[in-house]
């Protein structure tokens, strides 16, 4: 089930049941996409407009191409439905594996085309610079933190932005406890970043040479997708729920895509982002940004922190939010979930949320907050970004935030949320 789905599934905290018999017929024609809702759209395309000439006034023209990246990210999250939450708890739950499978193609892709952009040295912000982050014990309690969170929280860093734009109110305290918790992983920057001692910083290309990386990475997630098909034939798990779509070439717009569709077009929108803006992609540090910003309108002095007063997050602190490259793709994809989602006519306001429901998302958001910020990053920056810039710190964070992923079910209960149970007919 994806993040979109998910989210709607915690209002009612059921799970969508269907006859055994209807299985084999059930895909996305059987349930048309609503109508386009053309109030939202014009929103979010003024939205649109908006952010690319602001970004244009303070930040050069490379930053204007981050927010149609971002934009276009999240229009295509919203589209594919790529959840990163629900593919671990499917997997962790009842062994469905396909969303992890969607995982690996998108990595394998990135990877091969990081690989080209970082060999060939090609990018407009100069020399592209990969994500490598030190390998310690921020890395694992923050990927263990993060995995929890995305189970209580109901939606990862990335699965946040496109739900939120996409109207799922739910979410909006998903984002919040984001922001709460990287403040709090800021405020105590000297205990995880002085006090305790950091590891090193292992790129694969430093120990098997860039092509050697390459093939290394491309191999182990083909062992992993294989894995995944040999624990689906040992616990036979209910197929994924696939949302409503559009038939012919209106589901471009309006219907759901394949997840191996949005698995390749992630990973081209991700090398895309490193070629224009000299970075990958990522999304949470944008968060303590904005935290810190918030306590400055009430008085506060954030940058006389430790953290803040490291030259480059100085730097951010010190300019505008729309100067920020993390910030510009996070605007983006809110505005491009929503639109989508509006095109699609699944945009919708939850008025009513339940008050554990409201709890999960919140804890769950400061546990993903505060473990990004000690893990080097989130589901996109460390797992995916990480992964693709070949840093051995990738890998690590996905078997610890998988772990993290095990307790989450556990506790997911306790806050009204259903888990994928092998009876059901759709996970």
């Amino acid at each position: 089930m994806s993040v979109l789905n998910d989210s709607a599934g915690r209002i009612t905290g059921v799970l969508r049941r269907v006859p055994a018999e209807e299985r084999a017929a059930f895909g996305p024609a059987d349930r048309e996409a609503p109508p386009a809702r053309w109030v939202p759209t014009a929103i979010g395309a003024l939205l649109a407009a908006l952010l690319l000439w602001g970004v244009s006034r303070v930040a050069p023209g490379t930053m204007v191409g981050t927010a149609g990246l971002g934009l276009a990210l999240g229009f295509t999250l919203f589209h594919s439905r790529f959840g990163f939450t629900s593919g671990w708890r499917q997997l962790v739950a009842v062994g469905q594996g396909a969303a992890i499978r969607a995982h690996m193609l998108m990595l394998g892709v990135a990877t091969v085309l990081f690989g080209v952009i970082f060999a060939a040295g090609l990018g407009l912000s100069g020399d592209p610079k990969g994500f490598v982050s030190p390998i310690g014990v921020g890395l694992v309690v923050g990927a263990f933190l993060f995995g929890i969170g995305m189970q209580v929280g109901g939606a990862c860093a990335s699965g946040t932005l496109f739900a939120v734009g996409s109207g799922q109110s739910a979410i909006v305290l998903t984002l919040f406890g984001f922001v709460v918790g990287s403040v709090l992983a800021a405020l105590s920057y000297p205990f995880w970043f002085v006090t305790l001692p950091q590891g090193p910083s292992i790129s694969l290309a430093e120990v098997f040479g860039r092509p050697g990386a390459v093939a290394v990475s491309l191999l182990v997630m083909a062992l992993i997708a294989g894995v995944t098909y040999a624990v689906a034939r040992r616990r036979n798990p209910p197929p994924v729920e696939l949302p409503p779509t559009a038939r012919g070439i209106a589901r471009v717009l309006r219907g759901s895509w394949p997840m191996w569709v949005g698995a390749i077009a992630l990973a081209v929108l991700n090398a895309a982002v490193l070629f224009v803006s000299g970075q990958p992609w990522g999304v949470t540090s944008a968060f303590g940004l904005w935290g810190a910003k918030v306590l400055q309108w009430f008085g506060a002095e954030p940058g006389t922190w430790a953290f803040w007063q490291v030259p480059a997050n100085a730097k951010s602190l010190a300019g505008p939010v729309l100067a920020d490259r993390i910030s510009v793709l996070d605007f983006g994809i809110m505005i491009g979930a929503l639109i989508a989602s509006a095109i699609g006519g699944a945009f919708v306001l939850h008025r009513r949320i339940p008050w554990k429901l409201a709890l999960g998302a919140v804890l769950g958001g400061i546990a993903m907050g505060y473990g990004s910020r000690l893990a080097g990053g989130c589901n996109i920056g460390a797992y995916f970004s990480g992964i693709a810039s070949l840093s051995l710190h990738g890998w690590i964070w996905g078997v610890v935030a998988l772990g993290g992923t095990w307790v989450g079910l556990r506790l997911r209960p306790l806050f009204g949320l259903a888990n994928p149970k092998p009876v059901d007919s759709l996970c």
